[in-house]
């Protein structure tokens, strides 16, 4: 939550977030991330901008 509360007045790139939850910023987890942002943001809990 610290990574996006601190993002929290730009937009979130799924790289940004890799680093902060532990994970090594390759293209492979870069992309795991992303889907899995993009699941919470059809939940509702962050919100998707264009």
């Amino acid at each position: 939550m610290a990574v996006f509360a601190a993002a929290a007045d730009a937009p979130l790139r799924a790289r940004a977030v890799c680093g902060p939850v532990g994970l090594e910023v390759v293209p492979n987890s870069i992309n795991n991330v992303r889907l899995k942002l993009k699941r919470l943001a059809g939940r509702g809990i962050p919100a998707e901008i264009e």
